[in-house]
This record gives C-alpha cells, sequence and structure tokens, in this order.
C-alpha cells in the first residue's frame, strides 16, 4: 500500500480467481457449504490477493458427493478426498504449493471430524494456461485479470459521493 491506495505487487499480478473441487463419498462432511468457504477464504490468504469483491465473489470451492460405489482404490476402499486446486500458471510459489496442499489436507480432516483422513487426501494443484481461464463468459489472459483487479480496486478507491444535505 502507497499513499493510502492499495497496489499490486508483481507476486499478485500473477494470480488470478482459484477454484476448487473436493470429491469425496456423500455423507463425509457434515457441513460441506462451510468446507467450500474455508477452502476458498483459506486460498486466497495463501496466494496473498487484495481482498477485493472481484477475488471473493470468484473464489469458490464446489464439494462433490460420490456415491459410495463411485471411488475405489485396489483394495477397494473408498475413504479417500480427493481436492483439486485450479490456478493460473505461477501463481504458487513453492512454499505456497506446501502450504496449500498442508492446509488443505487438515481442514478436509477436521471437516470430516476424521483426523486419519489426513493419510488418504490428495491434493492436486493444476495451473491453467495464460487465456485458459473463463470468467463472466470471456476467456481471460493474466493481462486481462490483472487489469480487472487494477480497476476494480480504483473504483473501491474513489471517496463516497456525500449523500447529507
Amino acid at each position: 500500500m502507497r499513499e493510502g491506495r492499495v497496489v499490486l505487487s508483481h507476486q499478485q499480478e500473477k494470480k488470478t480467481v482459484p477454484m476448487i473441487d473436493v470429491y469425496a463419498t456423500r455423507g463425509t462432511f457434515a457441513d460441506p457449504k462451510t468446507l467450500a468457504r474455508t477452502l476458498a477464504a483459506t486460498l486466497m490468504k495463501i496466494e496473498q490477493v487484495p481482498d477485493i469483491p472481484m477475488f471473493r465473489q470468484n473464489t469458490a470451492a464446489f464439494v462433490h458427493d460420490l456415491p459410495d460405489l463411485a471411488l475405489s482404490n485396489v483394495e477397494g476402499d473408498s475413504t479417500y478426498v480427493r481436492v483439486q486446486v485450479l490456478t493460473n500458471a505461477g501463481a504458487l510459489d513453492r512454499d505456497k504449493q506446501l502450504a496449500v496442499v498442508q492446509q488443505f489436507t487438515d481442514l478436509v480432516a477436521a471437516a470430516a471430524g476424521d483426523a486419519s483422513l489426513s493419510g488418504r487426501t490428495w491434493v492436486l494443484l493444476t495451473e491453467a494456461v495464460d487465456g485458459g481461464w473463463g470468467l463472466a463468459g470471456h476467456a481471460n489472459t493474466n493481462a486481462e485479470l490483472i487489469a480487472a483487479a487494477r480497476a476494480q480496486i480504483a473504483e473501491l478507491q474513489q471517496p463516497k459521493p456525500s449523500t447529507g444535505t
């Protein structure tokens, strides 16, 4: 922040709007909406994106309930969780990759009420290519998303018109 303004750092400029998908058998999570909100908020913190509506409204997690018979390892066990995190290329440096995997694993196990689930939670980090990120019906490049974030920050910093008489 300089002179009372939010300025996107070089590192923040690499960020876009991530998506999170959690796959588990039905009934694994008592409160999937809270898990989804917590995962989304955690990813925003790890990525260190500006806390603006563009990011808050478009960083989302989807919890997918699978039928019991839709998941199995070779031995027939279906008590696994897969979390897939989609970001733009380069959004997560190594420290942030480690933080996402550890924190998401812990959050999933806590939401399931089963600490042993940590050993059966897979977190996959996936990167979208530049221009491979659709938002509001448009395949956005990283530069376009950065410009949109900057425009929203500038708009939010404008003084509010007075409503006094």
